[in-house]
């Protein structure tokens, strides 16, 4: 199977534009969000768009189809209301992946303030389970992707060990896996820059979560320096990362089963083609 490259791309006139968008920029995978964002209330899926999207992907053989989670979920705060809504947001998330036939959903875990991290990480796992309970997946290849973080205080998952704990508590009650970010990687701490670091941030991911349980790769340079906790995406090869990262990690064949999605700003018109092209480029 080609290697999968693809970007987050917008949904405006219906998410199955994103597909034919996709395509047209040289890509052959893509991350979408389901709704908006930044709000809490989302629009039912126009069926006709699911299956539109379906059949195009089939078409134009585009995928793996990821879905990012609203930025409004946080699934282990200490506010009761906050987490029910958190709850509720996220099992629409869920509901729209699966009519869309997403293959993945990225959850970011959520800050943990006011708590503890273990009170955090029960809090986690328990709202993702009752998320996800009772829905339709068993069979249908459809993955919850917990997602490393930044490393700022309170944040969940800015380790690799604390993405691992999580998936361990998910994993007898809901499909779930690992989605890990370059810059979230880097300026928590860890090392991909260096041949020698990468090795050891590779062996360290073999430790933790294990190779095969990372389904996608948030391809991001960094504007930021490496154990800085500050999340901001930049171009592959124009920030304090460079290109050898990201060569290593698309030659990597212990993620030959990855898909690799970039989440880089759009700062001019053709920056998504731009950044995909320099990753097709470091194949091989």
């Amino acid at each position: 199977m080609a290697k999968r490259i693809g970007i987050h791309l917008g949904t405006t006139g219906g998410a199955s534009n994103a597909v034919e968008q996709a395509r047209a920029i040289g890509a052959n995978t893509l991350q979408i969000f389901s709704s908006s964002p930044r709000m809490w209330r989302a629009p039912k899926v126009d069926p006709k768009q699911a299956e539109r999207m379906r059949e195009l992907r089939a078409a134009l053989d585009v995928g793996p189809l990821v879905i990012h989670t609203s930025y409004l979920v946080n699934v282990c705060s200490q506010t009761d209301e906050v987490r029910q809504k958190s709850i509720e947001a996220f099992r629409g998330e869920i509901e729209r992946a699966l009519m869309f036939g997403a293959e993945y959903l990225v959850l970011h875990p959520g800050s943990w303030k006011g708590l503890t991290r273990d009170e955090g990480l029960k809090l986690a796992a328990d709202s993702i389970r009752r998320a996800i309970d009772g829905l339709p997946w068993h069979g249908t290849g459809f993955h919850i992707l917990i997602e490393n973080t930044a490393g700022a205080e309170f944040s969940l998952g800015g380790s690799f060990e604390q993405v691992a704990e999580l998936v361990e508590r998910l994993k007898p009650t809901a499909p779930v896996g690992v989605c890990l970010d370059t810059c979230h990687t880097h300026v928590a701490g860890y090392d991909l820059v260096s041949a020698e670091g990468y090795a050891d941030t590779m062996e360290k991911v073999a430790q933790t979560v294990g190779f095969e349980a990372v389904r996608v790769w948030h391809c991001n340079d960094a504007k930021a320096e490496r154990g800085s906790k500050l999340d901001r995406h930049e171009h592959i090869g124009q920030g304090t990362m460079g290109v050898e990262p990201f060569r290593r990690l698309l030659n990597d064949e212990r993620f030959a089963h990855a898909a690799f999605i970039a989440e880089t700003p759009v700062d001019e018109p053709g920056d998504e083609e731009r950044n995909v092209r320099v990753l097709k480029s470091l194949v091989g």
